[in-house]
């Protein structure tokens, strides 16, 4: 039996080809009854423009046995940022299904990335099925992206030290926002929503400080100030704790709060409060969260 093989589509012919069974999975797996063409207007070419960049670019993947196409797949590998392999679509034909076939493709499309120096891969996962799937292969949930969509990872096995500092680009606050607000029950930031917190965070009203991995972000927090009439005195309000779950058990929610608190004492802040529920007091105990002011309570205003 022919072993299963990987063909990367690079001529106009075969990048055609590939567009075609594209289409044809859009409309019957993710788009089934869809009239006309199943995707935004402008995607084929953004995605092209992905594919002829020279950093970084976007992979047309076949998959073939036995002189056949049994399936396909988009994938980019960041070597310029933290290596990551991310899988943009996944599919194998309905009549080469079953069998074991998608996790033979699934694992051959991760050896090939880490053959071009994939570390860990990560894919969008909506659905008990897909989720069921790539779970078996590994993957473990992991937050939303800045649209409210399910995430997973295979997290990467060498070690690599965490750093933390204060926000500097906002492009890297919406996926972590947002599993933040999938974590507390929160639909994600609308339009409007993030322009008031792109507002807050240019005046300074709101500090975030990020967590990264090499250059990839893996855990925030937010710091917001005021005055305290009781101490006569700054104090400010800890928020927006989130790490992202593939990423958790090694130290980056104690290294946050440390910068947080760091920062509040070079801000003359008297106090760094934070509300959470019951559940959580002992995790606020343990980061330095160790006085008792009362309960805090909120009056919703609109």
């Amino acid at each position: 039996m022919e072993e299963l093989t990987l063909w990367e589509c690079r001529t106009p012919q075969e990048t055609a080809y590939f567009w075609e069974r594209l289409q044809e999975y859009f409309l019957r797996d993710v788009y089934p009854g869809a009239a006309g063409t199943p995707w935004r207007e402008g995607y084929p070419q953004d995605v092209q423009a992905l594919h002829e960049r020279k950093e970084n670019p976007l992979h047309y993947i076949l998959f073939r046995k036995n002189g056949q196409n049994i399936g396909l797949a988009m994938t980019v590998i960041y070597l310029t940022e933290d290596r990551k392999q991310f899988i943009l679509e996944f599919c194998v034909f309905p009549k080469f299904r079953g069998n074991g076939t998608g996790k033979a493709c699934a694992r051959a499309l991760l050896n090939w990335g880490k053959a071009r120096g994939a570390r860990f891969a990560e894919l969008n996962a909506d659905g008990p099925r897909r989720t069921r799937f790539w779970a078996s292969l590994g993957f473990i949930p992991n937050g939303r992206d800045r649209w409210g969509e399910p995430r997973m990872l295979l997290p990467p096995e060498e070690p690599v030290a965490f750093t933390v500092s204060p926000l500097k680009d906002t492009e890297e606050l919406w996926d972590l926002e947002s599993g933040f607000r999938a974590a507390v029950g929160e639909e994600p930031l609308d339009d409007r929503q993030q322009e008031r917190l792109q507002a807050a965070i240019d005046a300074g009203e709101i500090t975030f400080f990020v967590a990264r991995r090499l250059n990839r972000p893996v855990g925030i927090c937010s710091v917001s100030g005021c005055f305290s009439t009781f101490a006569c005195r700054k104090t400010a309000l800890f928020d927006d704790f989130f790490v992202e779950p593939a990423f958790r058990g090694q130290g980056i929610a104690r290294k946050l709060a440390r910068a947080a608190q760091a920062w509040c004492r070079e801000q003359g802040c008297a106090s760094l409060l934070v509300g959470c529920s019951s559940g959580d007091i002992p995790l606020y105990r343990a980061l330095g969260f160790t006085a008792e002011l009362g309960t805090m309570l909120a009056a919703m205003t609109e």
